[in-house]
């Protein structure tokens, strides 16, 4: 299939001027010293200071939330925040923590925005600011063919990345079914970029070498991309894709590679529908892997942060501070009670007798996601405990031992959290998952927020553990639903042979 002359010289002008720009970059970089370009990107990072947590968390909400994207894109800013973080002007761990939320609250606001005005608004207003029907009509279509995952996979596509949240919005998708591509989507994003800033300010001799080498590099992709562009139009035509067959099983170098697709061609269908974005499959196993996301990060920022000073963080004092001003007797007194829940003791007799529940009525998914994930927590609290090593706050107002990162009793409550979604997946009903998970996420918090009551853990310490528990049972939740999905798919296949 021929592109269109004008689309053709539109690719043609951007690889044209990524050429330019690499080749002034590296002409740049050799008649300046690395030490100037280094001196150079320090001083800019002392300049902005602080105020690169506002200008990329102000870009990454503005960009899809005011479509901002279709004039600016994002990822230079991002790029230039992790740069700033890679000079040691700010901390990197928060900047990621901002563009994530941010980024996530923009398409969020489009969303809404999206279904509220609708469609038609854009039609008749966007003209105006820059948004014609015809570029508008491109992205419906785009979202139209690939449904929920263009949320997800369109977050690195710029015109599609800034209109699609509106589109979701304006399209009738449920927010429950957009968020988690959402939440996954921005992560992926703004941390890819971030990092590739901070990485590449660490050392510009390497960012000049890459920079060196990025002629080449873009003249393979586009030679790969093109072709494999090509490749994919011709091969939708059955008429084109037969030919290809015949031609590839009357030469010997190829034909095995028929034979081979055709005996796997049935599993790896199904597992590529699976997993696809989109669809009640799709929506649950990206719904996990953001938990998982967002669990990892929260974990893994805060014993970074925690193992280079164990002291207390502004928000560990600014929470202790709101605990002691409402610290009552009486009150004391239940938070004792309602701590011992996530006591590993209690945890466990409500496992036991919930793993019993589940195998006696041969739910062993539910079942193996529960064992697993209780051991995976147990054996992890232990772990983390050892390897960061921080000590308990002073003076608690009960006695424990041990070390504080993360808060085993934090991590054990999100039992309750898995129990709740459990329950009502089972159960069914849109209103009864909301109750059910809102209780169990109830629940947890409050075990979680005693031990800062109680002052035995800090509020980093509980955050750590809540971020363990979920990220242990979301990773379990995920190798069940996909062990089971291909499991069946593979009943289904034999059944049709």
């Amino acid at each position: 299939m021929k592109l269109p002359e004008g689309r053709a010289r539109h690719r043609l002008t951007i690889a044209l001027v990524a050429l330019a720009v690499i080749g002034v970059y590296v002409a740049v970089s050799r008649l300046i010293p690395h030490d100037d370009l280094q001196q150079v990107l320090e001083d800019v990072s002392h300049a902005l200071g602080d105020w690169t947590y506002l200008l990329v968390g102000g870009f990454a909400f503005v960009e899809t939330g005011a479509f901002v994207g279709l004039v600016v894109p994002g990822e230079t800013v991002m790029l230039l925040g992790g740069a700033v973080a890679g000079q040691g002007e700010i901390n990197l761990y928060l900047l990621l923590a901002i563009a994530w939320f941010c980024a996530w609250a923009g398409d969020t606001t489009s969303f809404f925005i999206g279904r509220r005005l609708g469609r038609e608004f854009v039609l008749r207003r966007g003209p105006g600011v820059g948004i014609s029907n015809e570029r508008f009509h491109g992205v419906e279509r785009y979202f139209d063919r690939h449904g929920g995952k263009t949320i997800l996979i369109g977050r690195f596509i710029g015109l599609v990345r800034a209109l699609a949240p509106f589109v979701a919005g304006s399209s009738g998708m449920r927010y429950r079914g957009f968020v988690p591509y959402s939440v996954l989507g921005t992560g992926i994003w703004a941390s890819a970029h971030i990092l590739i800033g901070y990485f590449f300010s660490r050392s510009i001799d390497e960012a000049a070498r890459y920079a060196g080498r990025g002629a080449f590099v873009l003249a393979t992709a586009i030679v790969l991309v093109g072709g494999t562009v090509i490749a994919v139009r011709r091969l939708r035509d059955p008429e084109n894709r037969r030919r290809a067959v015949d031609w590839m099983r009357r030469h010997r170098a190829t034909a095995w590679l028929v034979a081979v697709a055709r005996r796997v061609q049935p599993q790896a269908r199904f597992f590529w529908d699976r997993l696809t974005p989109g669809g009640t499959f799709g929506l649950e196993f990206t719904s996990l892997m953001a938990a998982l996301a967002v669990g990892l990060f929260v974990l893994i920022s805060y014993a970074v942060v925690i193992a280079a000073d164990p002291g207390p963080t502004p928000g560990d004092v600014t929470a202790f501070d709101i605990a002691e001003s409402i610290q009552v007797g009486w009150l004391t007194d239940i938070v004792k009670v309602v701590t011992d829940l996530g006591a590993p003791g209690t945890v466990l007799t409500v496992g036991l007798l919930c793993a019993v529940a589940l195998a006696a009525r041969a739910h062993w998914a539910e079942f193996w996601v529960l064992v697993t994930g209780m051991v995976l927590i147990f054996v992890a609290v232990d772990v983390l405990k050892d390897e960061v090593a921080r000590p308990r706050p002073a003076g608690g107002l009960v006695d424990a031992g041990g070390e504080a990162f993360p808060s085993g009793h934090a991590a054990y409550s999100t039992l309750y959290i898995w129990l709740a979604a459990t329950i009502a997946i089972r159960i069914g009903g849109i209103a009864r998952l909301g109750l059910l998970l809102t209780a169990g996420i109830a629940v947890s918090a409050v075990i979680g927020l005693s031990r800062v009551y109680l002052e035995v853990h800090y509020l980093s310490d509980v955050s750590g553990g809540w971020a363990l528990g979920v990220s242990s049972f979301a990773i379990c939740a995920a190798v069940a639903l996909v062990g089971t999905q291909l499991w069946r798919g593979g009943r289904r296949a034999a059944a049709t042979e």
